[in-house]
């Protein structure tokens, strides 16, 4: 199936000069959602899975309906203060500034092997400050899975290393 066809691509969002990629459209239609969805489970079943982490909030769009399927949990990534309970946290890079994501402390056991998931890898940031998190509390990342990669931001550079899986390039 061409995903891409599912992608609604919006000029000058949320700024002027960029090029939104929107995966609304794929996940308003079931066929594309369901079959997104079972490559990436396709993806993830020979790596002995154990946990699915994803940052909020479209991570969580990918990563549940995937640790459903495989029959294991999922573990939220959240910006800091959205977390209820004991957090670690790690800092990170933006184009203007810093942000920090949180992880439960007790999210991830240490040996457990990870799936990170999210929509879109862009620069890497964000999956790079993930896996941060999942690695600081003893974690095994055996793979990282996006819809949509923009390969023009070389993003992949900061996940060298890693078995990763994307849907569509851009």
């Amino acid at each position: 199936m061409d995903l891409k066809q599912f992608v609604a691509i919006v000029p000058d969002y949320p700024k002027e000069g960029i090029v939104f990629k929107d995966i609304t459209p794929l996940m308003n239609n079931g066929e594309a959602y369901k079959y997104a969805t079972d490559q990436i489970v396709d993806f993830a079943k020979d790596k002995q899975i154990d946990l699915i982490v994803g940052p909020e909030a479209r991570g969580f769009i990918i990563g549940c309906p995937i640790a459903y399927a495989l029959g294991v949990g999922f573990a939220p990534v959240r910006k800091e203060g959205k977390l209820p309970r004991e957090t670690i946290k790690v800092s990170y890079g933006l184009e203007y500034g810093k942000d920090v994501l949180t992880i439960h402390k007790d999210a991830i056991k240490p040996g457990q092997r990870v799936l990170i998931t999210d929509d879109l890898l862009a620069t890497g940031g964000t999956i790079n400050a993930t896996i941060q998190l999942v690695e600081k509390l003893g974690g095994v990342v055996a793979g990282i899975a996006f819809l949509v990669e923009l390969t023009y931001l070389n993003g992949r550079k900061k996940l060298d290393g890693y078995d990763i899986l994307t849907l569509m390039e851009y």
